[in-house]
Order: C-alpha cells, then structure tokens, then sequence
C-alpha cells in the first residue's frame, strides 16, 4: 500500500469518527429504525428477516396484513407454511423467509420461553438471523452496543476513508467500526447511517456538493475526486 494511501492510525481515525457521529446526532436528533415495530421484539426479528434484498417501506407495508394474521411467535409457529409465504411474497425470497420465520418462532416458543434471547451466540441460533439482524435485535431491543453492518453502512464508512472503498465484507467492517465508534453511540449512530445514506449519500448519486461531512473535511471519498479534479486541470 503506498503511504498517501495508508490509514491514519487509531487516535486519529476515532477522532474522526467522533466527528462524524456528532454531526450525524445534530442532523439527524432522533435516531430511529426505520422498521416499525411497535415495541415487540419478536416483532423487529421479522422484519428484520424481510427486510434482506427488500426495501424497509415495503416491509412496514408486507407487517399490517402479517401481524393481524400472526399476532406473536406461538401463531407463526403453529402457521401453514403456505399461509405465511402468502403474506411475504411481496418481500422476494419468499420461500426462504417464510421457512425461517416459521422456525424461528418455534425456538422463541419452546426453545427460549416464548421470549427473545439478548446473547450473541443465542440469537445466531435462530432461523434466519444472523450477525446484522443479531445485532439490530441487541442494540433496540436490549440497548446493547451494536453494528449493523447494513449496506449504507458499508458503504458509507468505506467513502468515509475508515477503510477502502472496495470492501465489502460485514464481518470486517463490524470489527473496523466497532473499534473507532463509542459503544453507546453505535447502534443509534447505525440508524443515523441510513438516514444518511438514503438523503445525502446515496449509493448511484451522492449529494457531496451538499455533504456536511464533506463540508468539514471528513470525508476520503470526497478529498480524493477533489484533488483529482484539480490534477486533471
């Protein structure tokens, strides 16, 4: 790796991110998930599970009709597979989903009593869940510190400069991120990200002219076409 490319060491790179989650605090006051729901834990634990390859609004549109035919994990549970695949279709994936569903909320039933388990290697038991929707579930549920490497947050954080562009990897931008943002700042600050992701820092056209963290200087991504453009003069 050449040394203009080199990251900044680790006071420095949490420096940075301690900036950056303040100026996404102050944009964005109320971090909430952008999945609605309601206060049920087993609840966020569907929806997350549909929410893979299918946008939040229409699994907030797909959880009405589910959730009046299924109000908790025992019905899920006891539910003709059909029935529940019926409901999900519009989320793609549908066999897949509806199966893990339906497994998932008869461990919550008998395996763990009927309520959502908070450890790590508990919730990785269940159908379907793995280290994103573990961690969505420990950070809203439980408060708990937690990444949500979902893709805004892949994305982001790579355009950030926190480590190259091309990676994609979850479980590596996990450990990266984990290491620079304050605990209790980084299931919120993984909700900000999306927000974020969806208003200025899209995937196919990023506002950057309008960008308060490229405005500050905070942003690789940014700096580096900057001074490209400059090179090209």
């Amino acid at each position: 790796m050449k040394s203009k490319d080199r990251p900044a060491d680790r006071k420095e790179q949490k420096e940075k991110m301690a900036a950056v989650v303040k100026v996404l605090k102050d944009r964005y006051p109320a971090a909430e998930c952008a999945l609605r729901w309601e206060g049920d834990p087993w609840r966020l634990l569907v929806m997350g599970r549909l929410s893979a390859q299918c946008t939040d609004k229409r699994v907030n549109e797909v959880a009405g009709p589910l959730f009046a035919a299924f109000p908790s994990a025992a019905d899920m549970a006891r539910a003709e597979i059909a029935a529940i695949e019926a409901l999900v279709r519009p989320c793609g994936l549908y066999h897949t989903k509806a199966r893990d569903l339906k497994e998932a909320s008869r461990q919550i039933v008998e395996d763990f009593g009927g309520e959502l388990p908070r450890e790590m290697d508990e919730l990785l038991t269940l159908a379907g869940v793995g280290r994103k929707i573990a961690h969505l579930l420990r950070g809203d549920v439980f408060g708990l510190p937690a990444v949500v490497t979902d893709t805004h947050c892949i994305r982001i954080g790579g355009r950030l400069g926190f480590y190259p562009e091309e990676e994609k990897t979850p479980v590596k931008v996990e450990r990266i991120l984990t290491a620079l943002v304050e605990p209790e700042e980084s299931a919120d600050f993984c909700h900000r990200l999306v927000l974020f992701g969806r208003e200025v820092c899209s995937a196919r056209s990023p506002a950057c002219g309008s960008c308060p963290l490229a405005e500050r200087g905070l942003c690789e991504h940014d700096r580096r076409a900057k001074a490209k453009a400059r090179a090209s003069l």
